[in-house]
């Protein structure tokens, strides 16, 4: 299994960063290669990426959320990936933001990205771009502030 782990500070409250995270199909605007994400039910979500140049869809499903601290998925379909994003308040007007990702790369040109620590790199870039997005706003594009633990979703959409 290949890791990144990337953290970056941004100048919102963590209910801000956590609530923004939460609205998935807002991804494409700040995560290079998403193509679209499409929120399925309140725990699961169907994903269309392109990295260099090859397409893929799968699922995810949120295993564990706490809001204004964390949220981890892991895939459904036999693509072996999974993380966790972390929400740690700064003060009342900074959160830092922390991701862990785990995935095993498949095809050669995944291989050699993960090998030239190509995918570290574009992770902090679209940490920068969501730190960008969500500063220039200065509001989130929604919530869900639901809890999902080991009994399933509770919660609302705001």
């Amino acid at each position: 299994m290949e890791k990144v782990e990337e953290t970056i500070d941004v100048a919102v409250p963590v209910h801000t960063a956590y609530n923004q995270w939460t609205q998935f199909e807002e991804f494409p605007n700040f995560m290079s290669g998403v193509e679209s994400v499409t929120q399925l039910t309140d725990t699961t979500n169907h994903w269309v990426t392109k990295v260099g140049g090859v397409q893929r869809e799968f699922d995810t499903e949120i295993v564990d959320q706490e809001p204004d601290d964390r949220i981890a998925w892991r895939s459904t379909d036999g693509k072996s990936h999974a993380g966790i994003i972390r929400f740690t308040p700064l003060d009342p007007n900074h959160t830092k933001v922390k991701v862990h990702f785990e995935w095993a790369p498949e095809t050669l040109v995944e291989k050699a990205g993960a090998a030239l620590s190509l995918d570290d790199v574009q992770v902090k870039a679209d940490l920068k771009k969501f730190k960008e997005f969500i500063e220039s706003r200065g509001s989130e594009t929604g919530a869900w502030r639901g809890e999902v633990d080991d009994r399933g979703p509770t919660g609302t959409q705001l």
